[in-house]
């Protein structure tokens, strides 16, 4: 059962539950290159470390390992081909989708909507 944060916005709302994508280049962590840690925005569970966050040209976030067992996966074929789609273990929030088109060591490429998560940097 999805979990909802009743504090979304409703551009967040349409990601995380209707399986909605943010528009590419729109997303100020694109830009984000400080150390710290991503963190689901619906329920707060810790996604990503900074040190695997990486600049793939997509116009999203993109990193290519997350922390084990946050999230969970299926196969999607919206665009008329199967995909790998990403939700939040903890409250099945949509994130994105997982490319193998990503750098070594892992090959992956976490496509992450911006407005998923919240970035806090390390002390």
């Amino acid at each position: 059962m999805t979990k909802k944060n009743p504090n979304l916005t409703a551009e967040q709302k349409l990601v995380f539950f209707e399986e909605g994508t943010e528009p590419p280049n729109s997303s100020e962590l694109n830009y984000e290159k400080r150390e710290g840690s991503y963190y689901c925005a619906n329920c707060g569970v810790k996604l990503f470390n900074s040190n695997t966050k990486y600049e793939s040209g997509s116009g999203w976030p993109s990193f290519y390992q997350s922390l084990p067992e946050v999230f969970e996966t299926k196969t999607d074929y919206l665009l008329g081909y199967a995909r790998t789609e990403y939700h939040c273990k903890n409250c099945g929030g949509h994130h994105g989708h997982i490319f193998d088109d990503g750098p070594k060591p892992t090959g992956k490429r976490y496509c992450n909507n911006g407005l998923c998560l919240v970035f806090k940097a390390k002390n």
